[in-house]
């Protein structure tokens, strides 16, 4: 049996990133009927070398099977396990625009485990709505409400100029892990992991990478002469 993954101390950040996809690629292949797949064939999927997927599995204690490879659905359990996905997580949503009220509607949070318990805006013209279920609550009710949901992950979908008041408050309420959708970086204390997902940089390495592609496409045609 594979130690706790809470024990676990030579787990890289680099490695914990690729773990995500190995579990949705191991998910597909359970979805498929597949129940082994080879270390050469799960890192084709997932876009690794095989000896970066081998050794990022043996950090967790799985090391397949020579000759068999790696059993589907015990890998995806156990790798669910390090990720801390066989509990239930509370999420809270702050900042219920857009962006906001398709955070909180996303069915897929769910079934991973993150349980969206709690939405906030300091609009009164949104307090009082109701999102998937879940009230929109005036912003002032968020540490209270941290403490009687016991709300783990914070989730910030605000405008960039109310980020840093929003992610202040979320760690003095006691949320230490906070997910930042805002288009800025925000300072928090050490003890708080902060995940940053900036959409328009995304969009534009995309247009980046569209760019090349339209300018490499006349010369892929041409002719040599």
């Amino acid at each position: 049996m594979s130690a706790d993954p809470i024990s676990r101390r030579d787990v890289s950040d680099a490695t914990v990133a690729r773990l995500p996809e190995y579990l949705r690629t191991l998910s597909r292949l359970a979805e498929r009927g597949v129940s082994c797949v080879s270390s050469a064939e799960l890192a084709s999927a997932v876009g690794v070398r095989s000896a970066q997927l081998r050794k990022d599995l043996s950090r967790l204690g799985s090391y397949g099977v020579r000759g068999v490879g790696y059993e589907v659905e015990t890998l995806a359990v156990e790798i669910s396990r390090v990720l801390g996905l066989t509990r239930d997580w509370p999420v809270a949503v702050v900042g219920m625009g857009n962006l906001g009220h398709a955070l909180a509607s996303y069915p897929g949070f769910a079934t991973k485990g993150f349980r969206v318990v709690a939405l906030f805006d300091d609009d009164p013209g949104l307090v009082g709505e109701q999102v998937g279920g879940v009230v929109i609550r005036p912003f002032a009710e968020l540490p209270a409400r941290v403490r009687s949901d016991r709300i783990a992950i914070g989730v910030i979908a605000t405008p960039a100029a109310a980020a840093q008041a929003v992610g202040e408050a979320l760690a003095a309420a006691g949320v230490r892990s906070i997910l930042n959708f805002a288009p800025a970086s925000i300072a928090v204390p050490a003890a708080v992991d902060v995940r940053r997902v900036d959409l328009s940089t995304e969009l534009q390495i995309l247009a980046f990478h569209a760019q090349r592609r339209t300018y490499a496409a006349p010369l892929s045609g041409a002719v040599a002469r």
